[in-house]
């Protein structure tokens, strides 16, 4: 298969104004009983994207994703999918599948009978049956297993055979609720990329939701950051990580410092803040803040640097502390760094070389600094 990876990287209709989404929530409200499981959404989905949900559990993109398969009916609102209001259309009249994350396969029916059983329902023809079945044998590589029961395979193969049974009815767009959640990390990672690579070669769209991170920031060409039934930041992986619009989304992904202080100075593209933390932080903005206003910034471990010498200028992006504790994860290590005030800074270091001649050490006086652009604001 020719890998689409040019293709991927110019894909952004949502940037055209001219583009017209394929799915769209309108104003949205689910309700049960006196809880709000999704309140008042908004959003837009376009063709051939790979789209992630991503929140906490009980946040609302199950239930979200649910109104969309047809199982459950919003309180208020509209969902729109190629042009066609789905309101009062049953599950199966729905051109949506939806892969659940037990996968709930027949545990008596054979792989090739798993895949066909939708297939049978429809009252599809033997001959084409049997031609279907096998394009999504070969689709997902099993075609050696088309004979075993669920029981006789892999996590992996019985994932790969509700991918082939949620496919094989063509549908427009295909929901996945948790689907690589029952999966051991490294197979995770390798499906990750097929799906990917699946969701390419098919042209379909894709809706999944997760609680992992970096699943959504690995499949996902845009991401919705949900929590308490409304979308906080829609954007690409790379805006939701280097570019977060509030501190909820800058804490909930990845790992972050994050300093409060007062804006000391603003203008000419940057912010001086005094913060809590007993030294100044200067940080790009293009935006110009009031003095005495008291915003956070937010700096993720990788942007930080940790030495022994103090920096050039230290009197700027920079603070002496403690090594506390450290964490050698083999492709990098991560620094807990208490500063004089107590506070705690994380960093991360690659570990570029096979091995370190002169190792940071345990309760070590370090210096961390950063640079202007290595940070963003919090306003909120």
């Amino acid at each position: 298969m020719k890998s689409l990876g040019n293709i991927r990287r110019a894909f952004a209709p949502w940037t055209d104004p001219s583009a017209k989404p394929f799915i769209a929530f309108k104003n949205v409200t689910k309700r049960f009983g006196d809880f709000t499981a999704v309140n008042d959404l908004s959003l837009n989905i376009y063709h051939r994207e790979f789209f992630a949900l991503l929140g906490a559990s009980g946040c609302g993109k199950s239930t979200l994703l649910r109104m969309l398969a047809g199982f459950e009916q919003p309180t208020s609102g509209e969902i729109v999918l190629d042009g066609a209001d789905l309101a009062g259309t049953p599950p199966y009249k729905r051109p949506v599948n939806m892969m659940f994350q037990s996968y709930a396969l027949f545990p008596h029916m054979t792989v090739e009978k798993n895949i066909a059983f939708g297939l049978r329902q429809d009252g599809m023809p033997k001959d084409e049956i049997a031609e279907r079945v096998s394009q999504m044998l070969k689709l997902v590589k099993l075609e050696q297993f088309a004979s075993r029961k669920p029981n006789q395979l892999s996590g992996g193969q019985r994932q790969r055979v509700a991918l082939a049974r949620s496919l094989a009815k063509r549908p427009k767009v295909l929901l996945l609720d948790e689907p690589l959640g029952a999966l051991d990390k490294k197979l995770r990672e390798e499906t990750q990329f097929e799906l990917m690579d699946l969701q390419q070669n098919l042209g379909l769209t894709f809706v999944v939701v997760t609680h992992d991170q970096e699943e959504a920031m690995t499949m996902a060409d845009r991401i919705a950051v949900m929590s308490h039934g409304k979308v906080v930041q829609v954007a690409t992986p790379a805006e939701i990580y280097e570019a977060p619009n509030s501190r909820f989304v800058a804490d909930f992904i990845g790992d972050v410092n994050i300093f409060d202080g007062k804006v000391t100075m603003s203008g000419n593209g940057a912010v001086e803040l005094a913060v809590e933390s007993g030294f100044t932080i200067r940080i790009a903005a293009p935006e110009t803040l009031a003095v005495g206003n008291t915003v956070g910034v937010a700096i993720r471990p990788e942007k930080i640097r940790v030495t022994r010498a103090a920096p050039l200028n230290a009197s700027i992006n920079a603070a002496k502390g403690e090594i506390w504790d450290i964490a050698y994860l083999g492709d990098m290590t991560v620094f807990h760094i208490r500063l004089p005030s107590g506070k705690f800074v994380r960093a991360s270091s690659l570990n570029a070389q096979r091995s370190v001649d002169d190792p940071f050490t345990y309760d070590q006086e370090v210096w961390v600094s950063f640079d202007e652009n290595g940070g963003v604001l919090l306003k909120d």
